[in-house]
């Protein structure tokens, strides 16, 4: 919730896609592979859309940015580890209330046909 009883808004990120060395395999840190990221930011939208003012909302294109470098960023071994690290930076916008983070890892290491491994995680602040 958000003021005045209003529910929060959403601004969704989808299918953000980064190269990272991420997991516990050696290969995968060698080699690396493409995780896709998707973010949903629960925020108000209404005082951006009453003024048209990018200042009072989260500039989307600023975030894929800061989400990149920490896909390409210090490798980890969970994408449960890089979902929170990018939890983290979702609210490191002081208007976002809630951040819903996929990390996605499609070329995961499994011997057996699949069409990806999803972690999802929502964090909000203290």
């Amino acid at each position: 919730m958000t003021g005045r009883g209003r529910r929060a808004d959403t601004v969704r990120l989808a299918g953000l896609r980064a190269r990272g060395r991420h997991g516990c395999l050696p290969a995968e840190r060698a080699l690396g592979q493409e995780f896709v990221v998707d973010v949903t930011l629960f925020l108000d939208t209404a005082p951006a859309a009453a003024g048209d003012d990018l200042t009072k909302t989260v500039d989307y294109g600023a975030l894929a940015v800061e989400l990149v470098k920490v896909v390409e960023g210090e490798p980890v071994n969970l994408i449960e580890t890089l979902a929170d690290r990018l939890a983290s930076v979702c609210l490191a916008y002081d208007l976002v209330e809630e951040a819903e983070v996929s990390v996605h890892k499609p070329a995961a290491p499994i011997p057996l046909p699949f069409d990806d491994v999803v972690v999802t995680i929502r964090r909000g602040r203290a």
